[in-house]
C-alpha cells in the first residue's frame, strides 16, 4: 500500500518527491494515477530513467513533464511559492551535468532560482575566475566535482557564500565511483563546507531551500 507523506511540506518546509530506482514502472503507474488529479500537490520524480520512463502507460506518461538527461519528472507543474534568493550550480566538467541539472530541476519544483554554470573546474582554474561575480552574484552555491573533488576547497575559499558540496561519481582508477571526491570534500581544509552524498543533486538541492527559506523564517 502506498502512504503520501501530504503534511511533508507543512512541516519541514519540503514537499514530498518520488523516488523512481527502485519501482517497477507498474508502481509508478499506481502511484500517478493517485497523485494525478491532485493538481494542487506538484510532485518531483527523481531517478526516473528513460527506459523506464518509457515502460509507463503511455497517458500517464504523457502528464509528466519528464527530462531526460535529469532523470527528473514534474507532475502537476511546480510550486509558484517562489523563494527567496538565488542558487548557482556549478561544475568541474560537463560530465557533471546530469546531476547538475537534478538540482536545478529540483530548485524549479521548489518555487527557487538556479543558474547552472558548467566546466569551471581546477584544471582550468581561469574559467572559475573568469565566472567567480556571477557565482557570487547568488546566495548559496551547490560546487558539483568528480575526480580528486578539488573544485569545492578552492570555491570555498573564494567566496563568503554557503558552499554545498556534490561529489560526483565521474572518473576511473582510483577516483572509486566518487568515493574519493566524497572524501576530499569532507576533508576539505576550507571551513564551513558542507557535503552531501555521491551524486545526489535533489539533496544538495533541498539542503539549499533549507538554507535560504530557514533563514527567513528564523524566529526573532
Amino acid at each position: 500500500m502506498i502512504k503520501f507523506d501530504h503534511t511533508r511540506k507543512a512541516r519541514i518546509g519540503l514537499p514530498e518527491s518520488v523516488f523512481c530506482e527502485h519501482k517497477s514502472a507498474a508502481m509508478l503507474d499506481e502511484i500517478i494515477t493517485q497523485l494525478v488529479e491532485d493538481t494542487a500537490r506538484p510532485t518531483l520524480f527523481t531517478r526516473l530513467d528513460a527506459a523506464k520512463f518509457a515502460a509507463l502507460d503511455p497517458a500517464l506518461a504523457a502528464r509528466l513533464d519528464y527530462h531526460p538527461l535529469s532523470r527528473t519528472a514534474f507532475l502537476n507543474g511546480v510550486h509558484d511559492d517562489q523563494g527567496p534568493g538565488r542558487v548557482a550550480i556549478i561544475t568541474a566538467g560537463t560530465s557533471d551535468l546530469p546531476v547538475a541539472w537534478e538540482a536545478l530541476r529540483t530548485l524549479e519544483h521548489l518555487g527557487l532560482q538556479g543558474t547552472l554554470i558548467p566546466d569551471v573546474g581546477v584544471a582550468g582554474l581561469w574559467r572559475l575566475q573568469e565566472r567567480l561575480e556571477e557565482i557570487n552574484a547568488h546566495q548559496v552555491i551547490i560546487a558539483l566535482a568528480g575526480m580528486d573533488g578539488a573544485m569545492i576547497s578552492v570555491i570555498a575559499g573564494l567566496t563568503s557564500r554557503p558552499v554545498i558540496g556534490v561529489p560526483t561519481s565521474v572518473g576511473y582508477g582510483v577516483s572509486a565511483q566518487g568515493l574519493t571526491a566524497l572524501n576530499s570534500m569532507l576533508a576539505s581544509c576550507s571551513p564551513g563546507v558542507v557535503v552531501v552524498n555521491i551524486d545526489n543533486g535533489y539533496g544538495a538541492a533541498c539542503a539549499a531551500s533549507r538554507v535560504l527559506r530557514g533563514v527567513r523564517h528564523v524566529p526573532e
